[in-house]
């Protein structure tokens, strides 16, 4: 069965533009959710442009969906993903100056890298899903890995 998860890094973004709480972010996956979407997905950068630290831990004491956390597993994102205890962690290699998402894990060079990652994130119950190319053995190495499911980079 498919579900939707519904992104809301943008609102995020338009809040932050303009100052203050306007849209809020909260008030709008509350919104999302009674509309029917099955989760909320955020992916807080390290230069907190849209989503914050602050903003994900606020949405987890109210979704009642699944929440989905995508970022590069850095440090910090690491210890929120710990402290906050999502459905699902999305891990991209975004580089700190990413303005957006432009490729994938190469889950064969980073087998190493990736399955402590997914070894710690499983023991605390979170499901794991890795950013990947669309290509056959990024997807094998990801089952490698110890990730649950795939997110596709389909920009190519």
């Amino acid at each position: 069965m498919t579900k939707l998860s519904v992104n809301i890094n943008k609102i995020a973004v338009v809040r932050n533009s303009r100052g203050g709480n306007r849209p809020d972010v909260v008030r709008a996956a509350l919104d999302i959710e009674r509309f029917g979407a099955d989760g909320i997905t955020v992916h807080p950068r390290p230069d907190a442009r849209h989503i914050r630290y602050d903003d994900v831990r606020a949405l987890k004491r109210v979704l009642a969906t699944e929440f989905n956390i995508e970022g590069n597993p850095i440090d910090s994102f690491v210890a929120l993903v710990e402290e906050v205890r999502p459905t699902q962690v999305t891990l991209v290699p975004d580089a700190a100056d990413a303005v957006t998402s432009n490729a994938g894990w190469n889950t064969v060079a980073h087998r190493g890298f990736l399955q402590t990652v997914c070894e710690r994130f499983k023991r605390l119950g979170i499901r794991i899903s890795i950013f990947v190319d669309p290509v056959a053995e990024m997807v094998r190495g990801a089952a490698a890995c110890g990730a649950d499911r795939v997110e596709l980079y389909t920009e190519a």
